[in-house]
């Protein structure tokens, strides 16, 4: 596949990476009501010279205690800003902190340029805010005088606390996130340990990572600056200047790295200036320098940084004698959750430990920590998830390695003219879209394509017992040739009559220059925590091409062979998990339960009133009862109860914080609730039922690749499903998207209004009898929202139902036949928009909009 120039790429992933700045800023944190804190303007210096003024965007949350109390930094991920810790932020708060969250230069609100995390800019901002905290009333200060500080954050976030505990002596714990070791590894990975001027440019996720800070001003808008005279921060439209060219083209980057960049994705290959650039962002370059307690979190779905980002962080730190934790958890940056519930509480009891210096519960999770898929719940049916624990951390060789035999003859392997069309692994940004049955847990597995022609596989006999692997497997092989070859090796998990599945869709790049005798090298294969269950096949597979990484684009052939049979696979026999399930003998239950269940069967009587009830099998959705708490007790969904007909268009009304995305997110199956239960045409709403085949949905904002047409991608997206072509009705989707000729353009040229029209298509596909829609006018105009509003409507009438979520409230009483009003996770009205307005009009004597009637209802009346 050919790169494109750096000016397109930077450009290309504007569209996706706003789908994915959600997941850099971090899912890992729980999503609750906002709580209120002081927002602060901080006036920081930096700059190599220590000449650079800055006002930091921030917002203070006191200790909820009150008195003083240790305090905590929480940084946000890439493209974030402070907005998506300040959940978080509130809950420490709850807990006895004093917290901090800020947007990062160059992002939010804060003046600045993004310049990575340098010492020179990033580090000395954290140090201003230090120093700010130190002359807080609220926090607490050590015997010298230095405030008690904590710091903790994922990806971006996560490597700004790692940098600055390296440059900053009054920081005395941390717990960094998905983050990185060496930057320029992450972007240019080698697995034959060649170092990043050998590797393989990471196209995809570098373009995500640039990308988002290029598209802050390609989309409009200018930089913000400080008005004259002013201490505040300017917003939009107060004190802004147009923006030049070099800044649409750089964004917010500091130019030298706007064109380090330039130069690495227009030439596919690192240069030692990026290398050097990347690395003083890194904590590889700050080697016995971080010297204090470090909880390190890393996701197993993560192919931007892999678990070998937090094990060489844990390894450097525990050289210096500080005591460090290591957690591999489900989720990472390729999908998932990220268990936000136990990183909130596992964050918490790290620094109450080491800030408060409490003594650790007996509870507390051990010094290595891994998420495992503990099957399913016989109750609920869902996957569970266990954490399997060791009170030491072994490293990603293993403490007892194994070995398993594999084989195969040489075989050749093309590089195709432009490197297309390219094998997939994986889809950076688009979280688990290629993702397999077990949702990201901690197996997760993604189905991968390797191109007829450009791969050779090497396959064990199956295996006579169940094999747990941690850590990173290695095999050796031979390269035959002449020139240079880049390759990708993977290992399969591979079952007769199942599908092959490519754990957590991991892949180790490498180059390596062919020989006519064969070139021996031997490969490191990505870290996974996996059980290969007995009779599956282990299957090592070597591809000359993946869709998220460059490939050279002259055409040649290679021939690969194994050097060694062995498959050296890493083990960790001291993991293990609590005895949380019941007493030995009620294993016998389910037993004794399917064989009474076959009986009924065959005799005609099973009976199902749990999950099925046929007196609402024409009946789109009741919900009853429904609660859902998060932790520290805050109510999002609280006894919610409601019924939506055939045919209705509802509208889901309630301000910020009233639990409407929660509520969407439990009826599509996304989160479990607490109590209560959804029914959509009569069968219990839980994750992967059946039933949810039959709604289309589009929430939380549009993500789609860039470089695809709108076309392509919803050809991609309907492929995903497993289901058939001819049920998608493609053309009549796209007819509602009404895109025109654009429909043959990449999505990376789209405008906002465009990519929100091509994902209400999406959402459409299959003609789905229960359609939910969150925000769906958002950056549409008059007339497309006019047109959509027919769309709608006329979609409904054909029997169907759709569902909506927005804040036009003119445009709910529109297109809407009925609303549900919730305010503070409770119901608060429901019924036809005529009756709600006709009783208001009745009770006042005048017309009134469905706005006033909303306010009133809420209690917020003018």
């Amino acid at each position: 596949m050919r790169l494109p120039s750096g000016r397109r790429a930077l450009a290309a992933v504007v569209a996706l990476v706003l789908a994915v700045a959600g997941a850099l800023a971090w899912a890992l944190w729980p999503s609750s009501p906002p709580a209120r804190g002081q927002d602060i303007a901080i006036p920081v210096v930096d700059g190599p010279a220590d000449d650079q003024r800055v006002i930091l965007d921030a917002t203070f949350f006191p200790p909820a205690s009150g008195g003083k109390a240790p305090a905590v930094l929480l940084a946000h991920g890439f493209g974030g800003s402070k907005e998506d810790m300040r959940s978080s932020a509130a809950q420490l708060a709850e807990r006895g902190y004093a917290v901090l969250t800020w947007s990062a230069r160059g992002f939010g609100r804060s003046t600045g340029q993004i310049a990575l995390n340098s010492p020179d800019y990033e580090v000395k901002d954290v140090r201003g805010l230090v120093d700010w905290l130190a002359e807080r009333p609220e926090v607490r200060l050590d015997a010298a005088g230095d405030p008690r500080v904590g710091i903790a954050g994922g990806s971006y976030g996560g490597a700004i606390a790692l940098m600055t505990a390296a440059y900053d002596g009054r920081v005395d714990a941390i717990v960094p996130q998905i983050t990185w070791h060496d930057l320029a590894d992450a972007l240019f990975p080698d697995a034959t340990g060649g170092g990043p001027m050998n590797g393989v440019f990471k196209k995809m996720w570098a373009g995500i990572f640039f990308g988002s800070g290029a598209g802050r001003l390609a989309s409009g808008g200018g930089l913000p600056e400080i008005a004259t005279g002013r201490t505040g921060l300017a917003g939009d439209g107060d004190g802004m200047r147009v923006p030049t060219a070099e800044q649409v083209r750089c964004g917010r980057f500091l130019p030298e790295i706007c064109e380090m960049y330039q130069e690495v994705a227009e030439s596919g290959r690192a240069t030692q200036a990026a290398v050097d650039l990347l690395r003083r962002s890194s904590p590889i370059s700050v080697p016995g320098k971080i010297k204090i307690p470090t909880l390190l979190i890393q996701g197993q779905r993560d192919s931007l940084f892999p678990l070998s980002h937090a094990d060489a962080n844990a390894r450097a730190i525990a050289a210096t004698g500080a005591p460090v934790e290591v957690a591999w958890l489900s989720g990472g940056h390729d999908g998932g959750d990220g268990e936000p519930d136990w990183v909130l509480d596992r964050t918490a009891a790290w620094f109450d430990r080491w800030l408060k210096e409490q003594e650790e519960p007996a509870s507390a999770a051990g010094a290595f920590t891994v998420s495992r898929d503990g099957g399913r719940d016989p109750g609920t049916r869902q996957r569970v998830l266990v954490h399997a624990t060791a009170d030491r951390y072994p490293g990603l060789s293993g403490a007892e390695p194994a070995t398993v035999t594999i084989s195969g003859p040489d075989q050749p392997v093309a590089n195709p003219p432009g490197g297309s069309p390219p094998s997939i692994s994986s889809l950076p940004g688009f979280g688990g879209l290629l993702g397999g049955g077990s949702g990201g847990l901690g197996g997760g597995a993604s189905v991968a394509l390797d191109m007829p022609g450009q791969a050779a596989a090497f396959e064990s006999a199956p295996l006579p017992a169940p094999l747990q692997v941690t850590g990173n497997p290695t095999v050796r092989i031979k390269v035959y040739g002449t020139g240079e070859a880049t390759l990708f090796a993977k290992l399969y998990d591979s079952s007769d009559g199942a599908l092959t599945v490519l754990p957590s869709g991991l892949v180790a790049p490498l180059r390596v220059t062919a020989t006519e005798a064969g070139t021996p090298v031997t490969v490191t294969l990505p870290a996974i925590d996996r059980l290969f269950d007995a009779g599956h096949r282990l299957r090592v597979v070597v591809s000359t091409t993946d869709l998220a990484y460059a490939t050279p684009d002259a055409p040649a052939v290679h021939r690969i062979g194994l050097d060694s049979p062995d498959l050296t696979l890493p083990r960790d026999t001291a993991l293990t998990t609590p005895l949380t399930g019941p007493a030995w003998w009620t294993w016998a239950l389910p037993l004794a339960a399917v064989a009474v269940a076959v009986a009924l069967l065959l005799a005609g009587r099973i009976r199902t009133r749990d999950d099925r009830r046929d007196d609402l099998a024409d009946v789109p959705l009741v919900i009853s009862g429904l609660g859902k708490r998060y932790s520290g007790g805050e109510k999002a969904v609280d006894d919610l109860s409601f019924r939506v007909e055939k045919g209705q268009v509802l509208g889901l009304l309630g301000p910020n914080g009233a639990g409407k995305t929660t509520t969407m997110r439990m009826m599509m199956g996304l989160i479990v609730p607490d109590a209560g239960e959804i029914r959509i045409f009569g069968d219990r709403v839980v994750p992967g039922a059946p039933v949810l085949s039959r709604l289309g949905s589009f929430v939380e904002g549009p993500g789609f690749l860039p470089h695809l047409s709108g076309r392509a991608n919803l050809d991609l997206y309907w492929r995903a499903t497993g289901r058939p072509a001819q049920d998608a009705h493609l053309e009549e989707a796209l007819e509602i998207a009404g895109l025109g000729a654009a429909l043959d353009r990449a999505v990376r040229t789209y405008s906002q209004g465009m990519r929100q029209r091509l994902a209400i298509a999406q959402a459409m596909l299959g003609l789905p009898d229960l359609l939910v829609l969150d925000e769906p006018a958002n950056g549409l105009d008059p007339p497309q929202i006019a047109e959509m509003r027919k769309v709608l409507k006329a979609y409904a009438e054909r029997g169907r139902t759709v569902i909506v979520s927005s804040h036009l409230l003119a445009e709910v009483e529109q297109t809407c036949s009925h609303v549900v009003v919730m305010h503070r996770g409770r119901l608060v009205s429901t019924g036809p928009v005529g009756e709600l307005l006709g009783s208001a009009e009745s009770a006042n004597g005048s017309g009134p909009r469905l706005e006033d009637v909303f306010l009133d209802l809420i209690g917020e009346s003018r």
